[in-house]
This record gives C-alpha cells, structure tokens and sequence, in this order.
C-alpha cells in the first residue's frame, strides 16, 4: 500500500462513493465497507446488506458522543447491572481482538416506520449524520436536540471512537480518514463476511472484489501513518 492508496480512499469518500478498511492482520483481520453517513442512501444500505452481510452501524468521533452525552453500552451495563445482576456477570473482559469495545446505543430516527428497511436504516444514518454536523456547543440543547429527532432501542448500532491512540479499530479508522477529507466524522460502516466459509471475509478475496468493482481500499496503518500520534 502506498498514500496513493490513501488518497484514492478519501477521493471515494469525498464523492460519496464506498471504501473498504482493513484493520490489521494482528487485530480482527477483518474488512469493513465504509461510506461517509451524510451521502447514504437507500441503495448504499441495500449494498452493504447484500455484499457485506455484517452488521450496519454508525461510527461516529468521541467529540460527537461528548457534546452529546453519548454514553458507551458498557457504561449502561455497569450502571444497570446493580439492579440487574445478570449483568454484572456478562462483563466483556474476554475480547479476542481488542480490550473495549466501541458500542454505543442503538436508534431509530423518529421519522421511520419500522426502523429496519433499507430506506429507514439510511434515513437513521443521514439524519444523525446532519445532527452531528450542526452540534452546537450547549450540551444541554444537543441532547434535547438529539432526543427530539431519535429514539433507542432501534435499528442501527451506533459505536463510539476512543481514538486511533487508544485503540484501532474500524470505528476509529472510519472515522480519522473522514477527518483527514474533511468530512463529517460520521461514516455508515459493515463487516464483509462469506457465505463460503460461514467467517470473515478473507483480505483476499475482499482485494479481489474491490479490485472488480474499483473499491478503494486502504490498510489501517496507512490511515495510521499520515496521523501525528
């Protein structure tokens, strides 16, 4: 890989076209497919699901959870487990890829039906994509903001970033590269996975589909490496 690699990514990202992120071969080893959430649409949604097959979430900055008290789902969890013991038991302390996980909530925008269609799922991701870009610096209105226009539990999984110094994964990754583009750091992001194999995948294979349908695709360490850590 070389920064053209990384440039012909942020040139996707930029035109509202998809991505695909490697992480590491030392992490999950996994590919994501990775747009920026303020250009989604319905088809974008239909794609991931059918050529993906992982879950669609939203990754979003630590600043955009912070100016809106986002919490993590495991900071719901520790506080929820004192009246429910099961959860305290159901610690994830055991992860194999990584020491935290970056799950948020999940939410539907108030506007859908179901919250699970195509057309509903990409109307979630846009509308937190727009809510995110016009934050404003009152906590409190961010949060009356946020709660006006979305509701938990709903469809899409929102993941949080702790940062590319504090951890690697795709949702940092996705979101440092629409940093670098000068986008909104909010990016619908999917695992891709295969019908063959019932796993993940492989780097491979996901180069060679990329290579098919001219999907640009960038390791994490080149995101990594143009970053001042």
């Amino acid at each position: 890989m070389t920064n053209d690699a990384l440039n012909d990514a942020i040139n996707a990202l930029q035109k509202g076209n998809f991505i695909i992120i490697h992480d590491a071969d030392n992490r999950e080893n996994e590919c994501d497919f990775v747009i920026a959430a303020e250009f989604i649409k319905p088809e974008h949604v239909a794609g991931m699901r059918t050529a993906g097959g992982g879950m669609i979430c939203i990754a979003t900055s630590g600043e955009i959870a912070e100016m809106t008290g986002m919490p993590f789902f495991s900071d719901i969890r520790d506080f929820a487990s004192e009246k429910f013991k099961v959860l305290e038991k159901m610690i994830d302390n055991d992860l194999k890829y990584d020491k935290k996980s970056a799950f948020s909530i999940n939410i539907n925008f108030r506007g859908v039906w179901t919250g699970i269609s195509d057309y509903d799922r990409a109307l979630t991701i846009k509308k937190f994509a727009e809510f995110a870009k016009n934050l404003k610096d009152c906590g409190e209105e961010n949060i009356s903001e946020f709660a006006k226009n979305f509701r938990t539990p709903g469809h899409v999984h929102l993941l949080i970033s702790r940062g590319v110094e504090n951890r690697a994964g795709h949702t940092e990754l996705a979101t440092e590269i629409l940093k670098i583009a000068g986008l909104t750091p909010v990016a619908a992001i999917c695992e891709i996975l295969d019908s063959g194999t019932f796993r993940a995948k492989s780097r491979e294979k996901v180069f060679e589909y990329a290579n098919k349908h001219n999907i640009p695709i960038v390791e994490g360490r080149e995101i990594l490496g143009n970053l001042k850590l």
